[in-house]
């Protein structure tokens, strides 16, 4: 399972049993630390996740900003509470990507912002199984 993680949204992605496919699952409304941890918790026990893939937003020349300090928190937060493995991967400019799909698929702007943060938690599994060979 693959999460997008912004300040108001988490999208989250899942993989085939095979680990061959990333499809985007859904996004969730951040309300606070806890009920974002028990929403998450609900869909990784629903889903069978037995990975977590944590988009981590580097700031340019690979600094750890802000933003990738709360995906690290959230992802440590994560294994504590499921007793899973994390691995981050960088998202650098999944968003723009998952956009861009979406765009030439000539959906609406109103459509695309649903489902963008989802879209680009696709992306973010899409990378972790290709580096670690899965998905090829």
């Amino acid at each position: 399972m693959a999460l997008d993680v912004g300040a108001k949204r988490i999208g989250v992605a899942v993989s085939d049993e095979q680990r061959l496919v990333a499809n985007p699952l859904v996004v969730l409304t951040r309300k606070n630390r806890d009920a974002d941890i028990t929403a998450l918790r609900r869909i990784i026990a629903e889903q069978g996740a037995g990975l977590i893939v944590v988009g981590l937003p580097l700031a340019s020349g690979d600094k750890i900003g802000e933003s990738a300090k709360k995906a690290l928190s959230l992802g440590k937060r994560l294994a504590k509470a499921t007793g899973l493995a994390v691995e981050y991967v960088d998202e650098w400019e999944t968003t723009l990507q998952a956009d861009q799909a979406m765009l030439a698929g000539d959906m609406s702007r109103a459509k695309r912002r649903q489902k963008i943060d989802k879209v680009a938690a696709a992306l973010i599994l899409d990378r972790y199984l290709a580096r670690t060979g899965d998905g090829s």
